[in-house]
């Protein structure tokens, strides 16, 4: 289900208790579920519905319970394993062993000392990740054999501008691996649109003949099976925020080809840790960046356009894949900005959704942020 269904709308809240979940429906399937790490976040143990919880989330300890989990197991049950592995996350690990200079930055970043020994730290993360990744399959499928559905993916993009937070393809689009011998293909690479809430149908549909679940998810099996290279035709996006540092609200509808954001507050500025959670390891480089824009225009228009968001945002993401270029103005696109319009209101009605603020954002002028109003007021200040 969508945030407006199942309730859970802010960061680290909860669905409500009559919302069905992935852990209730395999358990009535007889699987016996179990989690390691960061996984049900922030929960009362007692509302946990797994059958083993163990919520250490460090490396070192995450790699112990896991082996001396799966060694020790002695249930003929089929198992459904989570592992919430929490990195890459802030604070990212200073200094860094990635050299500053070997990294990339996006065409959207501020190209600053800071932000590179930030972005070399958060490469050594993504490092260490993969790593422990091949561990833990060559692991499962040691001690479960090769009938072995083994998933991985992201709940959000890095915690960076234009990421996290966002409903930009940087903070929206995640990674999704499956590894499934014999069914999904060695290699194989799909560009099949999925969202998070097509999970828990599929993984029923793959384990299980139960009936389909009244959800908004789809089943998307036949694609890793090999039957179909698609699936959506259009994803919708949400975000509502936390009740601190990033309470925007936004919503959006993407294509293949297209992207609309409709972002509900224009008059307000838009903020996120990124440049509010201003700590080594984390948006300690958004100093520079606000530095950088009162003698570099380029810097000027990022650190402008990341606090102003206007009401529609609307990118032709097949050749613009980092949304830089806003169409939303363009008289040539009238019609792909009025058909998804409607088609992301009716969505969103549909839902039941109602946004609302968790918190008061932040004004245009707020002298806490970075925008245009604050540097004349404070150049016309005698």
């Amino acid at each position: 289900l969508m945030p407006a269904r199942h309730g859970a709308e802010g960061n680290h809240t909860f669905p409500s208790p009559d919302v069905p979940c992935l852990v209730t429906e395999l358990k009535r399937l007889g699987y016996e579920v179990a989690a390691m790490g960061k996984v049900a976040h922030g929960r009362p143990r007692d509302q946990w519905a797994f059958d083993v919880v163990q919520p250490a989330s460090g490396y070192q300890t995450l790699r112990r319970n896991v082996r001396q989990f799966l060694r020790q197991r002695d249930s003929d049950k089929p198992l459904c394993l989570f592992v919430g592995i929490s990195n890459p996350h802030v604070p990212w690990p200073l200094p860094a062993k990635t050299p500053s200079n070997d990294v990339s930055l996006p065409p959207t970043f501020i190209d600053t000392p800071t932000t590179r020994t930030h972005r070399a730290a958060y490469c050594d993360e993504i490092k260490q990740l993969d790593q422990w990744l091949g561990e833990l399959r060559e692991l499962a499928t040691e001690r479960l054999g090769s009938n072995l559905i083994f998933a991985y993916s992201s709940d959000h993009g890095g915690q960076w501008p234009y990421g996290k937070w966002t409903l930009y393809d940087y903070g929206v689009r995640v990674p999704l691996v499956v590894s499934w011998p014999g069914v999904v293909a060695k290699g194989s690479v799909s560009h099949a649109m999925v969202s998070w809430i097509d999970l828990l149908p599929t993984l029923i549909e793959l384990t299980s003949d139960a009936a389909p679940m009244n959800v908004d998810g789809q089943s998307f099996a036949d694609v890793l099976r090999g039957k179909s290279d698609s699936h959506r035709d259009r994803v919708f996006l949400t975000h509502t925020g936390d009740q601190a540092m990033n309470v925007y609200p936004c919503r959006a509808v993407r294509t293949s080809e297209w992207k609309l954001i409709h972002n509900l507050r224009p008059d307000l500025a838009f903020t996120s840790h990124s440049d509010l959670l201003r700590k080594p390891g984390a948006g300690a480089y958004w100093t520079e960046w606000v530095e950088a824009a009162e003698v570099d225009q380029r810097a000027r228009d990022a650190v402008d356009r990341y606090y102003r968001r206007p009401e529609w945002e609307l990118y032709r993401i097949s050749d613009d894949p980092w949304e830089t270029r806003n169409l939303a103005a363009a008289p040539e696109h009238a019609d792909v900005l009025a058909e998804l319009r409607a088609s992301l209101q009716n969505w969103c009605e549909s839902q039941g959704d109602q946004p609302r603020l968790l918190a008061a954002p932040r004004p245009l002028n707020d002298r806490k942020t970075w925008a245009p109003e604050y540097w004349r007021d404070r150049a016309e200040r005698p």
